[in-house]
This record gives structure tokens, C-alpha cells and sequence, in this order.
């Protein structure tokens, strides 16, 4: 019930986004990026503060028995007071799921970071007009929400039947890191011609040569084609379920509950366009953000293989303040000693 009011609240949000603030096709200044990616974090806080006064909503605990086999079932990690009230009890409980809620949404937020030097370069690369790049965005966000629910649920079900896959994960996450910092000076470069989606949609289906404007099919005639913007919107849809088997793990070394991994993730995701047009013009002057990401990703596995191969934990709390530690770290780094133009 609370997942399908949720879910009600962010499509609502997303149809007011286009439907309304978005109704024109029009290419998104700075300012409105800024605007935009104030609000969505603004939504996510919000929802931090609504989870520490009535996060036992989501699985509907109404008495003790219900909080222990929660707190147990998602190894939250709790110990409660025999001696305190039930109330007391549940305060703890919602104050360590918003914590949860906000370190996974922090982690996903600036790991998206590396999804939008992606996002350019397919843009760039098959030269989309600027003004259409909301409306690829928009589609492609409506269509991540879809596949992160599969893929949380369905990893959700798997971890709770072998924990150990979270330690395969943690070893993936680490070599994941180590290839994004051996590779963090290189430019990455797409070949439109022998992408294999490209490959794959030319045989198989009716492309227009070249861009119909906005349109993602138009009918020539009496038969249906797709454009070559439906094509970049694939691809991205694809990049976004690869950045997932990354990030989504991620969030699970911090909480074993589902729902508080879906509603992290779908917050960072439904901001991700905003936060786009927003670093997209000024991400080059962050030169340190890719070394930062790639030592996020190593802690965040290196935690992973500590708490399921040595039974160690590192608390929530510490977690959170490592992840925002490093991003300021880079950032600062980033402005301090920007990169040398070449002779």
C-alpha cells in the first residue's frame, strides 16, 4: 500500500515536470537546471524527515513483535531497550532507516555522477540537439524507475536467500574501482557505426536516416519508423541498468531493506536530468570527481567483503560521513588545482 502511494507521488511529480513546467520543448539554462535540482533535493529531505516520524508505515509495525522481526529480517542492526516503551523503541527505529535512506541516496546521487559523463558522450556523439535532450532524459528516467524495480526487488530476493552474493559484489565493486581509477585520465569515445545497438536496431528495424525532430516514430507513407533519437534513448536506458549493477549493490552494503533501497534510488534518479543539465556545461573543471567516485566504490565493496567474509561492520553514520567527506574532498581538490591546459 505505501510502496503504491509512493509510486502514485513520484509519476505525479514526473507528469507536472513535463506536462506542465516542461511544456515547451526548449533547451534547459543553468538556471533552470539549478532550480530544478534544488527542488528535487528539497523532495528528498522532506522525505528523510517523513521516514524519522512515520518510516514504520512502509512495513506497517504496530506493536513490539512487529519492530523485532523487521529489525531482524533487514538486519538493521538495532538493539532495543527492554525496559523502554514500545514508542521509544520505534523512534530508534525510524531515526536508523532515514539514515539509511539518506547515506544510500547520497551514494546514488554521486555515483550518478559518472552515468552523466556517459549520457554526454552519447549525446555528443550522436549529435542531439540540445532542446531535445529533456525530453530523452524524461522517457529514459520513466523507463529506469521501471528497471530499478525489477532489479531491486529481484537482488532483494537473492541476498536474502544467499547472503554471500553480496561479498561477489563487493569484489566486483573493488575491481570496478580500480579499472575507473587506472582509467580516470582517459578520454572515452563512442563509435556510432559499430555501437551494437545500432547494429542491432538497423536490422532488425526501419530507421529514418536522420532526425524527425522531437519525434521518437514517425509513419512515412504507409510504414512505421523509429528515428535515430529512439535509438539514443535505448542506449541510454541500457548504460542506466549497467550503472545500476554498480550502484544498486551499493545501496544494499548500507540497508537490507528493499523499500528503502528503491526509494533512495528512485529519488537520485527522478533529480538525475536536472543534475545533467546542471554539470553537464561545468563537469570537465571537477577534474578529481572520477578519482573520488572510483574510492567511493572501493570502500563501499571493501565494506561489503568486511561485514559478510569477517563479520566487521562500519555503521551507517561513518558511512555517510566517508561519502560526503570525499565528494567535498574532490570538489575542493577540483578548484584548488585545476587541470593545465596543454601547450
Amino acid at each position: 500500500m505505501f510502496l503504491g502511494g509512493f509510486l502514485v507521488f513520484i509519476f505525479i511529480c514526473l507528469a507536472l515536470d513535463l506536462g506542465v513546467f516542461n511544456k515547451q520543448i526548449h533547451e534547459v539554462s543553468l538556471k533552470e537546471s539549478l532550480i530544478t535540482s534544488m527542488i528535487w533535493i528539497a523532495l528528498a529531505l522532506i522525505f528523510f524527515v517523513f521516514l524519522q516520524h512515520f518510516g514504520h508505515w512502509i512495513h506497517h509495525i504496530e506493536t513490539m513483535d512487529d519492530l523485532m522481526a523487521i529489525n531482524t529480517k533487514h538486519k538493521h542492526g538495532l538493539t532495543f531497550n527492554s525496559e523502554a516503551d514500545f514508542l521509544t523503541n520505534l523512534k530508534l527505529y525510524r531515526k536508523q532507516i532515514a539514515l539509511e535512506f539518506i547515506t544510500g541516496y547520497a551514494i546514488e546521487k554521486t555515483l550518478s555522477i559518472d552515468n552523466i559523463f556517459v549520457i554526454l558522450m552519447i549525446f555528443t556523439s550522436f549529435c542531439v540537439d540540445k532542446k531535445d535532450y529533456h525530453r530523452v532524459l524524461f522517457w529514459g528516467i520513466i523507463g529506469a524507475i521501471v528497471m530499478r524495480f525489477l532489479f531491486i526487488f529481484s537482488l532483494s530476493a537473492l541476498i536474502h536467500q544467499f547472503e554471500w552474493i553480496l561479498a561477489v559484489f563487493g569484489v566486483f565493486l573493488v575491481f570496478t574501482a580500480v579499472k575507473m581509477y587506472a582509467n580516470r585520465n582517459e578520454k572515452e569515445e563512442m563509435s556510432v557505426e559499430h555501437h551494437p545497438v545500432v547494429k542491432f536496431v538497423s536490422k532488425h528495424f526501419r530507421v529514418t536516416p536522420d532526425f524527425v525532430g522531437h519525434k521518437f516514430f514517425v509513419k512515412i507513407k504507409t510504414k512505421h519508423y523509429i528515428t535515430p533519437l529512439f535509438v539514443v534513448l535505448v542506449i541510454i536506458e541500457i548504460s542506466d541498468v549497467i550503472f545500476a549493477v554498480d550502484s544498486v549493490p551499493a545501496i544494499f552494503s548500507i540497508t537490507h531493506d528493499s523499500y528503502i533501497v528503491f526509494f533512495s534510488n528512485i529519488f537520485a534518479i527522478i533529480g538525475l536530468r536536472a543534475l545533467f543539465f546542471l554539470l553537464s556545461s561545468i563537469v570537465s573543471l571537477f577534474r578529481f570527481l572520477k578519482t573520488g567516485i572510483s574510492v567511493l566504490l572501493a570502500f563501499i565493496g571493501i565494506k561489503m567483503l568486511l561485514e559478510i567474509v569477517f563479520s566487521v561492520s562500519i555503521g551507517t553514520e561513518a558511512s555517510l560521513i566517508f561519502i560526503l567527506a570525499t565528494l567535498v574532498i574532490c570538489i575542493v581538490l577540483s578548484l584548488m588545482i585545476p587541470q593545465k591546459e596543454p601547450q
